[in-house]
């Protein structure tokens, strides 16, 4: 794909992902890392901190901020935080959301349940949450019986705003639908030279509405996942309590530390959710013991087997709508108070590498 730079006005083919970036809904491209520079830091590279007023030399990344088409420059991170903070305390701009993806690469260990309960539950905790239904099966929409006239598709392709496509379903709980059109995208996707940062690009500002995001991913390697990896700031894994589920945290833990590394995307590791949990099996004992020894205060309490869990999506409820008194609202309401007491907090911990065997 030939383009032209935005800096020299060269043509050159796009070869790398720093070389295109969006702002204000329109793709700029650069030719070159000097080029890029000069983009971001002008001709010196000194800027005057927007927050403390003193003129410095731009060296790093997180000292240029790029909101609502507008750079900023900070001088520090302290001012850099003291700026947003300004900003939204006067009604220019809010906080980014905490941003969570629910994702597991094997099928049927419970992320869709888990998605929208502790979406639900988080909003009837007073936060405004939108939950996100990155996997092409459209079963958050099945479950809580809605279909989008669009969906995260006309995001992500045609560039629709955030809050014309979700679906306000509770409360405080608004819900960006899928369906089988989210194949199309990946197609879309794949062809861009900045393919795995479209969602984050689509979603970033057109989110500050919302407290939190939950995205429930797809139970596949796939550029669609990569996309809500590189968005989201914390990951969910629910894990089956069977032997093949907790060779598959290896797997996950990989895809975490592969976008950090290759993706430049500080991704971080929130908790392993046991599900499917039934203290009679010794499978179940044992994948307890064995998670809780190598994830510590990041293995959640286990989400138990309950059949109200599978009962609540034919009623196209939540389960703390279905049966509020039931197994399943009490063990996914105390997962809603730990992440709500852990992330808010920013006590995120880096995930490890590796999962002993049960």
């Amino acid at each position: 794909m030939q383009s032209t730079c935005h800096v020299c006005e060269k043509l050159f083919k796009v070869r790398f992902r720093y070389q295109v970036r969006e702002e204000a809904g329109e793709y700029i491209y650069v030719c070159s890392t000097g080029c890029q520079q000069s983009l971001v830091l002008g001709v010196d590279g000194v800027s005057a901190c927007d927050t403390c007023g003193r003129t410095f030399q731009v060296e790093y990344p997180y000292q240029v901020s790029v909101s609502d088409g507008r750079r900023e420059y900070f001088c520090s991170t302290d001012c850099r935080e003291r700026g947003h903070r300004r900003q939204s305390e006067f009604g220019l701009v809010r906080p980014t959301p905490k941003r969570i993806a629910v994702f597991n690469h094997k099928g049927g260990t419970g992320k869709t349940t888990t998605a929208i309960n502790l979406a639900a539950g988080m909003a009837e905790a007073g936060r405004r949450v939108l939950l996100i239904d990155a996997d092409g099966q459209g079963n958050v929409g099945a479950s809580l019986g809605i279909a989008g006239q669009r969906t995260l598709y006309h995001v992500l392709v045609n560039g629709a705003k955030v809050s014309d496509v979700a679906v306000p379903v509770r409360d405080g709980l608004d819900v960006l639908t899928s369906n089988e059109s989210l194949a199309a995208a990946e197609l879309f996707l794949a062809e861009r030279p900045n393919r795995d940062r479209i969602m984050r690009e689509r979603l970033g500002d057109a989110c500050r509405a919302y407290d939190t995001v939950v995205i429930d991913c797809a139970p596949a390697l796939s550029l669609m996942n990569q996309n809500a990896m590189v968005y989201a700031d914390s990951v969910i894994v629910p894990v089956a309590c069977d032997y093949l589920s907790l060779v598959g945290v290896k797997q996950v833990l990989r895809t975490i530390h592969n976008v950090r590394e290759l993706l430049q995307h500080d991704v971080q590791l929130l908790g392993v959710l046991p599900t499917f949990f039934d203290v009679r099996n010794r499978i179940s004992r044992e994948a307890i013991v064995t998670l809780r020894k190598h994830f510590e205060e990041r293995c959640y309490d286990p989400i138990r087997i309950n059949t109200k869990l599978r009962e609540a999506p034919s009623a196209k409820q939540t389960i703390f709508e279905y049966a509020p008194k039931s197994h399943g609202a009490e063990d996914y309401m105390r997962l809603v108070q730990k992440v709500t007491a852990v992330a808010m907090r920013g006590q995120i911990a880096r995930p490890e590498m590796a999962v002993p065997a049960a």
